[in-house]
């Protein structure tokens, strides 16, 4: 071969592998929301010109951990990046494996040195955190947690949630999430369904046994929910708290001063008068009460809405806490009864959703796309 076709075909292949470098750096690694390039998982690319107008090129990849479950979607998106070449016909093979030990531990310690402790916390964080409390079980409080987190992610925010109720977890089996959070060397990536990153001790071998911890074994559990994932920078992050002022609403309120509340009632006295209380924990406790959600307001049944638990308890809540609190405390939204969101959320899929994952398009979707809209805007604007 002539020695200027040699350097025209070495030339060529430079060209090739460096655009090719550049396109895998725009690929995100979909649990740590950065570059498979930035995290080393790409680590060779060698192109070879096939004399024929067509190069084969090799691609080798190194997963976080052996069997990752996004193994395939990471290899579909390198692939694509290779076979849409614009000026050339590129045909890929990849070679997948899996980073060794020291490789991850190097990566670890290097995204936990950039986090250091609890991600929530820092000054200049974006992600609005809203903590969804109740004064009792039984309103619905859980439901309304899956179903605000999923409207987030379907309006194309980064969400996330934490199952913090320890002790009546219900987020897994609301979002059909069967899986265990992935360890990297001690730090854990959230489940991820229906565009939610999820994690509550439900995920864990044995979290169907009864748990009695109380104090500081229940403040260690939170801070390791939110310093010991991987969460990156959502946008919005929601708390299923559990029901009532214990241990786990204050160590919230410490470890998230931050955070928004957001109380569940439904229409009933013998809720709404509970429901007040877990508002006014936030006289003893920096967190701003946001506002008040009424769920099970009514029942539609041929033609009429029957109020089956009464009405006004979201009303009587929001007017008692704003006179408390000496800020408007506003009746968010009042949600219906309807059997689909039991069946629904019994099947693993929030019932605000649709079986594509879009938002239903029925008023139902509605009273959650404007409770999300409404809770977005910053509380200062909400004021003036």
């Amino acid at each position: 071969m002539p020695a200027a076709t040699q350097t025209d075909e070495k030339d060529e292949k430079t060209t090739i592998e460096s655009a090719l470098w550049e396109r895998c750096a725009h690929i995100m690694d979909p649990e740590l929301g950065r570059s498979v390039v930035d995290l080393g998982m790409i680590v060779g690319i060698d192109a070879t010109d096939n004399q024929d107008g067509t190069w084969d090129v090799a691609v080798t990849v190194e997963l976080t951990v052996p069997g990752c479950p996004l193994s395939d979607q990471i290899s579909a998106q390198i692939h694509a990046a290779v076979s849409s070449y614009p000026t050339a016909v590129l045909i890929p093979h990849l070679e997948v494996g899996s980073m060794d030990e020291g490789k991850l531990k190097d990566l670890v310690a290097d995204l936990k040195a950039q986090r250091r402790e609890n991600p929530f916390n820092k000054p200049g964080i974006k992600t609005r955190i809203f903590a969804i409390a109740s004064g009792k079980g039984g309103v619905g409080k859980s439901s309304v947690s899956a179903n605000l987190a999923a409207t987030f992610a379907a309006l194309g925010y980064d969400t996330a949630a934490i199952d913090a109720d320890i002790y009546g977890f219900s987020l897994p089996r609301l979002f059909g999430a069967h899986a265990q959070p992935t360890n990297l060397n001690g730090m854990l990536m959230p489940v991820t369904r229906w565009g939610v990153k999820l994690m509550s001790i439900g995920m864990f071998a044995g979290a169907d046994r009864a748990i009695l911890w109380r104090g500081p074994r229940l403040q260690r559990s939170l801070d390791q929910f939110l310093a010991d994932v991987w969460w990156g920078e959502p946008d919005v992050l929601i708390l299923d708290l559990a029901p009532g002022t214990g241990d786990m609403t204050i160590s919230v309120a410490q470890a998230l001063p931050n955070a928004e509340l957001v109380v569940v009632t439904t229409p009933q006295p013998s809720a709404s008068d509970v429901a007040v209380r877990s508002g006014l924990v936030s006289l003893q406790v920096p967190m701003h009460v946001r506002g008040v959600i009424e769920n099970m307001s009514w029942y539609d049944h041929a033609g009429e809405r029957l109020r089956i638990f009464g009405e006004g308890g979201g009303g009587r809540v929001s007017t008692h806490l704003t006179r408390a609190l000496g800020y408007e405390v506003p009746l968010l939204a009042q949600l219906p009864l309807d059997p689909r969101i039991r069946e629904d959320g019994e099947a693993g899929r929030p019932a605000v959703l649709d079986a594509d994952g879009w938002l239903r398009d029925d008023g139902f979707a509605d009273a959650f796309r404007d409770l999300a809209t409404a809770l977005m805007v910053p509380p200062r604007a909400m004021a003036s």
